[in-house]
């Protein structure tokens, strides 16, 4: 007997969300380094009726996780909406395109598409990477299967895909002209929304925002992380390429009777700014998912509904 395609739970609630202008909220959570989902589970439950969806890590830092596809599906079966990371690091197109069919066939919508990190930052730098595409091209993919066929342009006899898929950026790149050429190719090729890297630099975002990317009107998703003392803020610029914690917030944090505490209301004002500037925020708070739903209490985001 073939599978009952009805019985799949399919959650569009980030998809409608962005479509209408409704300000977003994701929040990062990394898969499980072993075979028990649970603490993601439970880290990713405390998220519900936060955040528009959860995104899933597709070996972050290339460092070794499990499939963020798996990962994807086992937080849809419990109710839970991913964005599903998809990174070329790993997979040649064939893989790529794959995973892609297996993602809709399990309920997933939302991708995001991703080159992928240096197999050499991470904790196999023996591997070898495949790199057979980069994020540009992986969009122009998914709006080919989309559109219903394969990247050959050959038809997808057993059905079009129906995927909303996305793109990273980083406005805080030192080159203006990479970041506005790197940006329109990857409108060109289909991202419909942008999640941000880290930013520190909230000037610089707005000077994004209102010279590069005003025009297209695709939501961008501004990265607020979670820094948990002084410590931790010194380890992100030192570990964490292109990431610069001002001296003024490490000295914020040094000084405060209870780092974390402190570095919540950090997140929450930034969450607060980054407000008045773009379409949403895309929350970072590793191992302490748990206070995601608290920093968006304190910046005075309400709940969804």
């Amino acid at each position: 007997m073939p599978p009952d395609t009805h019985s799949i739970p399919v959650l569009n609630t980030f998809r409608s969300a962005a479509l209408a202008g409704e300000f977003l909220v994701t929040a990062e959570v990394a898969p499980p380094k072993g075979g028990d989902p649970t603490q993601m589970i439970k880290m990713a439950a405390t998220l519900k009726g936060r955040v528009h969806a959860v995104n899933i890590t597709d070996g972050s830092r290339a460092v070794l996780r499990m499939s963020s596809l798996v990962a994807s599906a086992i937080l849809l079966q419990n109710g839970i909406e991913p964005v599903c990371q998809m990174a070329c690091r790993d997979r040649n197109r064939i893989g790529l395109q794959a995973d892609l069919m297996g993602a809709h066939a399990l309920g997933i919508r939302n991708i995001l598409a991703l080159t992928g990190d240096p197999v050499k930052a991470g904790d196999h730098p023996e591997a070898k990477a495949v790199f057979d595409l980069e994020a540009v091209r992986l969009l122009q993919l998914i709006r080919k299967m989309n559109q219903g066929v394969d990247c050959n342009d050959k038809s997808l006899t057993d059905g079009t895909l129906d995927l909303f898929a996305g793109a990273a950026v980083d406005p805080q790149s030192k080159s203006w002209s990479g970041l506005q050429s790197r940006f329109e190719r990857k409108i060109e090729a289909g991202a419909q929304f942008f999640q941000s890297q880290l930013i520190t630099d909230f000037e610089r975002l707005e000077k994004f925002m209102d010279a590069i990317a005003a025009g297209y009107k695709k939501p961008i998703l501004a990265g607020i992380f979670l820094l948990k003392s002084a410590k931790n803020a010194q380890f992100i610029n030192k570990a964490v390429p292109g990431v610069n914690i001002p001296q003024h917030i490490i000295d914020r944090l040094a000084k405060a009777k209870d780092p974390l505490e402190e570095g919540m209301q950090i997140a929450a004002e930034q969450v607060q700014i980054a407000r008045q500037l773009c379409q949403g925020v895309h929350m970072m708070a590793v191992k302490r998912e748990d206070l995601i739903a608290p920093i968006l209490d304190l910046a005075g985001v309400e709940k969804i509904s």
